[in-house]
């Protein structure tokens, strides 16, 4: 007898800026796992022409795009995040949040306790590990018995383009691409103990991390570069050789994946590793690290 065909998750989207317009809305709407209700965005005028390019409504309130989807993906700054979700989650939504999971630790604080205390389904759009070469970087590493490693992410994001946002002009590498490298040197190396840093957040930044496992790494991340510039790149080295990973490696399809894995963990209500608590783990890291560079 041939399986009933499950529904897709019906996920209504705030935010309508470049990276919502970009990435959430286009994978959310095109399914199969995925269904987008709704757009909600601070500019209504930009959730209206968004959510008609896809045939959805947009609402004047995020109250009612509450009430016609299961779940929530945000597409808007770390602190308007960290304040919205924290409503979502009141109202029952599963939360797709993007990194980092708020703008300081205080507010990461609340929308995880948010999470956990209302049980809902929560994961992070750390966008590396939904590639197959992410997965087997990972999987070689922690087989190598690593205790080291060292991660580069260079752009020149601040100088110009959809990403040069007032949140990440004001706060840089650390706060936005930070989360990315940590995640990934705390996947290969084993949960950050602690941190030292140097540089400027909108120069560069340099990090020293110590893991539970005794292994330490060093991290260089910088949005303000020009010229012809490297993909960002980890490399893990243990007792039984070496494992890297490229930005060049991670393929297409990684949104497609995320969207799949996400209808996965809310219909199997939680449980996916990247969740709400681990956004709250890093934003310890970087919060210290950014205490640091301010003294």
């Amino acid at each position: 007898m041939r399986e009933a065909a499950v529904e897709p998750v019906s996920v209504g989207l705030v935010g309508a800026g470049p990276w919502a317009d970009m990435v959430h809305a286009p994978e959310l709407a095109k399914g199969p796992h995925t269904r987008l209700a709704g757009v909600w965005a601070r500019r209504p005028e930009a959730a209206a022409e968004l959510a008609g390019r896809y045939g959805v409504p947009s609402f004047a309130r995020i109250e009612e795009l509450l009430e016609v989807c299961e779940a929530v993906a945000f597409s808007v700054p770390p602190a308007v995040q960290a304040e919205l979700a924290v409503v979502a989650a009141r109202a029952g939504k599963a939360l797709l949040l993007e990194k980092p999971l708020a703008a300081d630790l205080a507010g990461a604080r609340r929308l995880a306790e948010a999470v956990e205390e209302t049980g809902v389904a929560s994961q992070m759009v750390f966008s590396f590990r939904y590639s197959p070469a992410t997965t087997a970087f990972l999987d070689k590493a922690r087989e190598l018995r690593p205790f080291g490693g060292h991660a580069v992410n260079i752009s020149g994001a601040l100088h110009g383009g959809p990403f040069a946002t007032p949140w990440r002009l004001e706060r840089g590498a650390l706060l936005d691409i930070g989360p990315h490298t940590i995640d990934l040197l705390d996947a290969a190396l084993g949960p950050v103990a602690g941190v030292r840093a140097h540089g400027s957040p909108l120069g560069w930044v340099g990090l020293l991390l110590e893991h539970e496992t005794g292994a330490v790494s060093e991290a260089s991340l910088c949005m303000a570069a020009r010229g012809e510039l490297p993909p960002a790149t980890i490399h893990v080295y243990g007792e039984r050789g070496t494992a890297s990973l490229s930005g060049d490696d991670l393929g297409d399809g990684i949104f497609a994946r995320l969207t799949e894995s996400f209808a996965a963990t809310v219909r199997a209500g939680g449980g996916h590793p990247l969740d709400a608590r681990h956004g709250l783990r890093l934003q310890h890291v970087i919060e210290d690290a950014e205490r640091q560079l301010a003294s």
